[in-house]
């Protein structure tokens, strides 16, 4: 049987006062004319003095680690709202609460691991993304010293070679240094009113090369002469809707498509990028705006890229107080769609 401190209090008190008028009873058997009221008074006192000791002590003491819980809870303004140490059962509202806090603490560890998972992977990434250029360039140059830079054209082709991946070198340091300033809050938006149309046209334009090398068409969903005023900064959603692009462009369809489309609202455009590749697997939907997250990591290698792309342009759409939302089906394609405001 299960009681409570106060029920047990009261057992305690009753034994106890029990016991010594007992003990009285049988001092003074047959000494006494007044017995039975000397030794209702002796029960009474051993009980109000054996309850209100523990009133006074133990559940003093008590109080005095509910009142460091308590401190220790409202750390958690949501978990201090309406909370009271007068209860029913101080000891169960104490045991309850050290349950709440230790699964608590233990989802901050659990968080904590999961952080420092993720900065040991980051590590790794950074080390192998900046190892790769560096070791390639570092060989293209050698090779040269050890005497083929006699040879014309051995010499121009890896000069070549070695300024493509010191170029490629430049771009993922240039991009680490803009994705921790985002994250830091150092870069600020230039917001403006602007048309977003000719700015998806010059993107076009910047990737219809790599785009017709895998026979992949660019549609922008617009009428001849229309216009779409947003308020945003137009160099960083520029930057936004060539990582998109390009993208979509590594991993669509040979021969695909890939649409941009615009959906008026009451006070935003619905931005929307659209392509009918091979779809993107639940199990990576979550995680591919992480940094240095690739789903083909051999691909990738081969085609390039700092691996941040992705990782830069959801800093600058949350920057402007949006987030992209992705849908995608296997070997049906994918959407990435965001919000902007109209011009004001």
């Amino acid at each position: 049987m299960n009681l409570n401190s106060r029920t047990l209090t009261l057992l305690i008190s009753l034994a106890v006062a029990l016991v010594l008028t007992a003990f009285l009873a049988l001092a003074t058997y047959f000494s006494s004319r007044g017995l039975i009221v000397a030794l209702v008074l002796v029960f009474i006192s051993c009980f109000l003095l054996v309850y209100f000791s523990y009133e006074a002590l133990v559940l003093r003491e008590i109080k005095n680690v509910y009142s460091t819980l308590d401190r220790v809870r409202r750390q958690d303004p949501k978990r201090a709202e309406g909370r009271s140490f007068f209860t029913a059962d101080p000891l169960l509202k104490i045991k309850n609460e050290i349950y709440e806090i230790a699964a608590k603490k233990q989802l901050e560890i659990d968080e904590l691991k999961r952080l420092q998972k993720m900065r040991s992977e980051f590590l790794a990434d950074v080390s192998h993304e900046l190892k790769t250029p560096i070791f390639a360039a570092q060989g293209f140059i050698h090779t040269l010293l050890d005497g083929a830079i006699d040879d014309e054209n051995v010499r121009d082709k890896f000069l070549k070679k070695a300024a493509n991946s010191l170029d490629g070198l430049d771009t993922l340091v240039q991009d680490l240094i803009s994705i921790s300033q985002m994250e830091n809050g150092v870069i600020k938006m230039q917001k403006r009113n602007f048309d977003i149309i000719p700015v998806v046209q010059e993107v076009f334009e910047q990737l219809e090369n790599k785009a017709s090398e895998r026979n992949i068409t660019l549609h922008l969903a617009a009428q001849p002469g229309e216009h779409i005023n947003l308020h945003a900064d137009p160099n960083r959603i520029r930057q936004v809707f060539i990582n998109l692009i390009d993208n979509a462009i590594k991993y669509g369809r040979e021969g695909g498509n890939i649409w941009v489309s615009f959906t008026e609202g009451r006070k935003k455009y619905t931005i929307t990028v659209k392509d009918d590749g091979k779809g993107i697997a639940e199990e990576h939907i979550n995680r591919i705006f992480e940094r240095f997250y690739r789903i083909d990591k051999s691909r990738a290698r081969t085609e390039g890229g700092s691996g941040l792309g992705l990782a830069i342009s959801k800093h600058i759409v949350e920057a402007h107080r949006s987030f992209i939302a992705i849908t995608s089906v296997i070997d049906k394609g994918s959407t990435l769609r965001f919000k902007l405001l109209k011009a004001k």
